[in-house]
């Protein structure tokens, strides 16, 4: 299994639905993109296993075309419990569950 660590802000979708994410840096994207070819799920999704601060979930990162990266939704529960705030910044592990 690999672990990719990286540091990310927060941000909001833009629109009516407010969904928080943080966008994977591109170096992080762009490996992930490789190594898992062919692997995706629905919408391009890949399965992970996410740690920031002390919590752990599993959820999907999904590739942004306008960006070019994947990016990782961040359920309410994780950032209230975390503190995760519309452009905080913070560290993150993420496991690829494939």
């Amino acid at each position: 299994m690999r672990n990719w660590s990286f540091k990310a802000k927060v941000w909001l979708w833009p629109g009516e639905a407010a969904w928080h994410f943080v966008s994977l840096p591109q170096d992080v994207s762009n490996e992930i993109k490789t190594l898992f070819e062919g692997q995706t799920r629905g919408w391009g999704s890949l399965p992970v296993k996410v740690n920031v601060g002390e919590t752990t979930w599993k959820t999907s990162i999904f590739p942004d075309r306008k960006s070019d990266a994947y990016i990782l939704p961040l359920k309410a529960s994780v950032r209230k419990a975390e503190g995760l705030a519309v452009d905080s910044e913070h560290s993150f592990d993420l496991v690829i569950l494939v």
